[in-house]
């Protein structure tokens, strides 16, 4: 299980999900409580329309529990569901359920108020965890909208070390993309470069 944050940025975080969501193969059941998710937005960053089943739930508990039948169903690609809370028992059990179906899970922790973000920080049994952040678009040679750049920073990897990487938005396959000034780059001596992959 992969939880993402996106307490400011959560149109950034949902379209990250959904470009992680579109490489895997198979459905994808998308849990929400709110009304404000975008399916175009969502097939533009390469989860099309006719792999996602979207569930809307009347509280928090009950898209837990949508998360969790999802994960034990094990015929889906990924499973996510945007939740504001997610204690460290309810995240045990959505990682077992995830191990024992292969399914991938993705939870978008999202808040409306200061108080729901309380137990942001707190551990959960997730493999990693991931804060997204906008970043401003690379100005284009021709006047238009450059595309989107966003700040991927990984805060917890079991067994592995924290990053930050700065990429552009998945595009319609889903990929993330290094931007060109970066990308191009040469790399200095002595030091370790950090790739994106996509």
């Amino acid at each position: 299980m992969v939880v993402v944050t996106g307490a400011i940025d959560g149109a950034a975080a949902a379209l990250f999900v959904a470009g992680v969501a579109a490489r895997t193969r198979g459905p994808v059941l998308w849990c929400v409580t709110r009304q404000d998710l975008f399916a175009p937005a969502l097939a533009q960053a390469g989860l099309k329309p006719d792999r996602a089943t979207y569930v809307e739930a009347d509280d928090e508990k009950s898209v837990l529990i949508c998360f969790e039948e999802g994960l034990r169903h094990g015929g889906l690609g990924a499973v996510v569901a945007e939740v504001a809370l997610l204690s460290m028992t309810a995240s045990r059990r959505l990682q077992l359920a995830a191990e024992q179906s292969a399914s991938l899970g993705l939870a978008i922790r999202r808040w409306r108020r200061p108080a729901e973000a309380a137990d942001f920080g707190q551990p959960t049994a997730s493999l990693t965890r991931w804060r997204i952040s906008v970043l401003p678009a690379a100005p284009l040679p021709v006047p238009g909208v450059g595309r989107a750049r966003w700040r991927l920073e990984l805060i917890r990897c079991r067994a592995g070390e924290c990053a930050d990487f700065e990429v552009e938005a998945c595009d319609a396959k889903g990929h993330l993309a290094l931007p060109s000034d970066l990308a191009n780059r040469p790399s200095a001596e002595g030091t370790r470069g950090r790739r994106a992959t996509g």
